[in-house]
């Protein structure tokens, strides 16, 4: 336990602004740290590839490093002087990239480097708007989300991924900021699906660059995310998952990748909507999600409307439209489909396609087939949650256990074993034991003259088979 707490004094004393900093605008806390301590966390091994030099692993996680402390350099006012000397000569992890190139091809080599890494940030930072207050926060905030409700999310992995990003949009919402604290499991219970396919989107959103992990979290805090509020100008499935639709499967075929601008539902409807059971995989799932916030965006729409506007195919939106009819949530007045009054509640009314409508989400769960799913999950949730904290105390009292100063060795002996006269006492009895005494070394010595078969004349058993 010493130990931790000086680790953790001397990591403040590094963290400290000493040095080529002093004189310099300050950084971020959090680019401060990837400065002086390096990218402990690995939230910077999926960067972009690096441009003008070798693509490898090690030169792409150092550039992805170099460029956003470029970028919070050009945002405190350092100049690129600074910013070379700084990496160049300094002491500090981030630097160790761009030191070694200045060692092994000259200062020359590694100057353009950081030249490049230092324009390509002030290029970032001229052609974003700059946010400096919580109403700006919000502003972007929703500028990214009706970008994002205005792209196409096709095949089962594009509409979990559109709830992974409506789930994190509302948690940057109460934040007020782009990072946000959040675990997998708490995830995917705002998603309404399991921790795999929750794990599994955040997988392919950081490989599309919509996401990236600050670190890995604690034992009590989930992992801290940034969302990555630029998208790509093409707005198709090819970045939002890279997986895309199974061959064969529904809107598998050679356009599936194709731009379509006629996307358009309401994120905050499916945002409202996706935990409950009826929108479970076996239930209306991700499509009849899309369909409901398609039609809640702009209700009357035809078949080939919606299919656009959710982004499925043909037989998925025949197969959704006559589940939603027959729970009476939706009606069908010549081509043009309509959302009943009270639908959004899960209140369906009679139609000539339904004479029994739901009351509720949970009927429509037990029609459907998947009610129960949302608590099914809290609990296998919460046991996982239990078994993690339970293993996490064993380490710890094993690591205390460990910390802990060592038994002495038993053939040490301790003063309150001994008799003033030099004789062993039994630690358990009390007891003398004959023959046994303290040598000059402060070990126990055994007189052979006075024991009888190894047994002490009073009978007693030897003290190396009992605890000192």
């Amino acid at each position: 336990m010493a130990q931790s707490g000086l680790s953790g004094h001397s990591r403040e004393q590094s963290l400290r602004r000493t040095g080529l900093l002093t004189a310099l605008p300050p950084l971020s806390s959090r680019m401060h740290k990837l400065l002086v301590l390096g990218d402990k966390d690995a939230a910077y091994e999926r960067g972009n590839l690096q441009r003008g030099g070798k693509n490898t692993a090690t030169s792409d996680h150092a550039w992805a490093m170099t460029r956003a402390l470029a970028a919070d350099a050009v945002r405190a006012g350092w100049n690129r002087s600074s910013f070379i000397q700084v990496m160049l000569d300094g002491p500090y992890k981030a630097g160790q990239h761009a030191r070694t190139l200045q060692h092994r091809r000259g200062y020359d080599k590694a100057s353009a480097w950081l030249q490049r890494a230092w324009d390509g940030a002030q290029h970032y930072i001229r052609s974003t708007d700059p946010i400096s207050t919580r109403q700006d926060f919000h502003a972007a905030l929703a500028a990214f989300r009706s970008r994002i409700e205005c792209t196409p999310w096709k095949g089962i992995a594009g509409k979990t991924d559109l709830r992974n990003l409506i789930a994190r949009m509302e948690i940057c919402t109460q934040a007020g900021s782009w990072d946000h604290t959040v675990s997998e499991r708490d995830l995917a219970e705002r998603m309404g699906c399991s921790r795999t396919t929750a794990h599994n989107s955040n997988q392919r959103l950081l490989n599309a660059k919509l996401l990236r992990q600050l670190d890995n979290g604690s034992t009590t805090e989930g992992a801290r995310w940034m969302l990555i509020s630029r998208l790509p100008s093409t707005t198709s499935h090819h970045w939002s998952t890279p997986k895309g639709p199974e061959a064969g499967g529904a809107m598998s075929g050679p356009d599936v990748r194709q731009p379509d601008p006629g996307a358009d539902i309401d994120s905050r409807t499916a945002g409202q909507l996706m935990h409950l059971d009826a929108f479970a995989h076996h239930g209306l799932g991700g499509s009849g999600l899309a369909v409901l916030a398609a039609l809640a965006e702009q209700d009357g729409q035809s078949l080939t409307e919606l299919r656009s506007s959710a982004s499925i195919s043909r037989a998925t939106a025949y197969r959704q439209l006559e589940k939603l009819k027959s729970l009476g949530l939706i009606r069908h007045e010549g081509e043009l489909y309509h959302l009943s009054p009270t639908a959004l509640e899960g209140i369906g009314t009679q139609t000539p396609d339904c004479t029994d409508p739901v009351s509720g989400w949970p009927q429509a769960a037990e029609r459907l087939g998947s009610a129960g799913t949302s608590a099914r999950r809290r609990k296998h949730h919460e046991a996982q949650r239990v078994r993690w904290h339970h293993e996490q105390a064993r380490l710890a009292e094993r690591r205390r256990a460990a910390s802990q100063e060592p038994l002495p060795h038993p053939a040490i002996a301790q003063p309150e074993h001994v008799r003033a006269d030099g004789c062993a006492i039994d630690p358990a009895t009390g007891a003398p034991i004959t023959g046994l005494y303290v040598a000059s070394d402060g070990c126990w010595v055994w007189d052979e003259s006075e024991s009888v078969d190894g047994r002490g004349a009073a009978g007693q058993p030897e003290p190396f088979q009992s605890s000192p």
